[in-house]
């Protein structure tokens, strides 16, 4: 099972930007969690991250026919980007979408998920512990399905 995660913009300054919301722990810290998560499930994930939506909208569109399932932070692009929504709708993989932070208790702009519309889940709020979640998820979900 191969499982693309995506990480959107400025999630790459974990552990420097606004460490009262997404904490001291960097991005490294981030991937090392993931790839920890994925391997007692089997999964092969890779990582992404851009800061750049079309860039994003590339990764999605090139996990068509190659990977098994998205897990995606769209960061703040979530709130903002058909474009990625259009993306992940046109690949049809199930995706996950994930937050560190709780958007739902932020500011109002933050409500709206414009990718969340093409996932099949959202784990929001629970930090690093939401990708493993998502990949469960998923893990689950494809195995169910096969």
């Amino acid at each position: 099972m191969k499982i693309l995660v995506i990480n959107g913009p400025n999630l790459n300054m974990l552990g420097i930007r606004e460490k009262e919301l997404y904490g001291k722990q960097d991005y490294e810290a981030l991937l090392a969690f993931v790839r920890d998560a994925a391997a007692p499930l089997g999964i092969d994930v890779e990582c992404f991250q851009s800061n750049s939506e079309g860039a994003i909208v590339d990764a999605i569109q090139g996990a068509y026919g190659r990977m098994d399932g998205i897990v995606i932070n769209p960061a703040a692009y979530t709130h903002t980007s058909v474009a990625i929504l259009d993306a992940l709708k046109a690949v049809s993989l199930p995706a996950v979408e994930v937050h560190l932070t709780n958007v739902n208790e932020r500011e109002s702009f933050r409500h709206i998920s414009y990718a969340g519309m093409a996932c099949v889940k959202s784990f929001i709020g629970l930090g690093f512990e939401g990708y493993r979640q998502a990949l469960i998820y998923l893990h689950d979900l494809l195995n169910h399905a096969a």
